[in-house]
């Protein structure tokens, strides 16, 4: 099969090289799976820059999420048979840039019926991370201010339109006017140009000085301490990476003083920690793909060959939505 793969550590347009490796083999509870689509997340560049939490010993194909077909199943496997639509996360060091992978049978999902292969490789992880940021470390409660940073973003456009489906107003922060455009197509009730406008004086000015109830932050840096000027009585900041490139410090007595909490999220270990929680959040973004109400934007469909491009374009702040790899294209 082919595979893109990682050599050496570095920038993902440097190291990532088009190669034809062996189809793996299914092992024990595990699904050897075609891959259908495969969208691009941040941490894949950060694989590729030995960056990321994980580090999988070298060489590996990144890729941490896709829409696949079952194609064998591993001893002990249950749960799935041969030809079933799945979504998942994939098992390092193969991951899902390639023609086949493999998952471990409890990390994967009936694919929504409602979505295309892109569109659902692109709901598993961004929305997943998005849900759990809302709802279950910020209990986001409806006519709540929802802030979004990196709202044209893969898990950004995520947040916004959860935020619309749990009933808060959502302020999308954008950087450049394109992206801007994108945010308002996506439902955000206000969006601010960052280039052009300060989004704590547009936050404060909509909602009439209280500020923002609820921070969704996958920024970082001085996208975090700026919502800290504008965050509301009782309003809650929840961090969930670094993509400014800068990890901040924080003063918690600033936290103190304004009586506002600071959340982390880390959505991988719900899976460690309680995997029934993702089973029941994937049944609720399953049903609100089939009334319509999310939809993953891709925005770029690309071949095997073209993909580490794309994950550079990711890497460098200036793509929209989701970037999926679709053998298709």
């Amino acid at each position: 099969m082919q595979a893109l793969r990682v050599h050496t550590l570095g920038e993902p347009r440097d190291v990532l090289t088009l190669e034809d490796v062996p189809t793996p083999e299914a092992g024990a509870n595990q699904l050897l799976v075609r891959v259908r689509a495969a969208a691009v997340n941040f941490p894949d560049v950060l694989l590729c820059r030995g960056l990321y939490q994980v580090k999988p010993p070298l060489p590996f194909t990144p890729g941490v999420e896709l829409c696949g077909e079952v194609v064998a199943l591993g001893p002990g496997a249950t749960g799935f048979a041969v030809g079933d639509r799945i979504i998942g996360t994939p098992t390092l060091p193969i991951g899902t840039f390639a023609e086949f992978t493999l998952v471990d049978a409890d990390k994967a999902f009936p694919a929504p019926p409602a979505l295309d292969d892109a569109q659902a490789a692109s709901l598993h992880i961004a929305y997943q991370t998005a849900w759990f940021a809302l709802h279950r470390r910020a209990a986001l409660r409806p006519g709540e201010t929802l802030l979004v940073h990196a709202a044209a973003g893969g898990v950004g456009s995520a947040a916004v339109q959860l935020g619309k489906a749990a009933g808060a107003r959502v302020i999308g922060v954008v950087g450049g006017t394109a992206k801007a455009e994108v945010a308002r197509s996506l439902g955000a009730d206000l969006v601010v140009d960052r280039h052009v406008e300060d989004f704590v004086e547009a936050v404060k000015a909509f909602t009439g000085g209280r500020g923002a109830d609820v921070v969704f932050d996958p920024v970082g840096g001085d996208a975090y301490r700026r919502s800290t000027k504008c965050i509301a009585f009782e309003g809650r900041i929840v961090v969930l990476g670094f993509a400014g490139g800068e990890i901040q410090s924080v003063p918690l007595s600033h936290a103190l003083i304004k009586n506002y909490s600071i959340l982390g999220l880390h959505w991988n270990l719900y899976t460690i920690h309680d995997p029934a929680a993702v089973a029941d959040c994937h049944r609720q973004l399953t049903k609100l793909a089939a009334d319509g109400v999310v939809a993953p934007l891709v925005s770029e469909r690309l071949p095997l060959a073209s993909l580490a491009e794309g994950v550079q374009r990711l890497a460098d702040g200036v793509t929209v939505g989701r970037v999926v790899y679709s053998p298709e294209a």
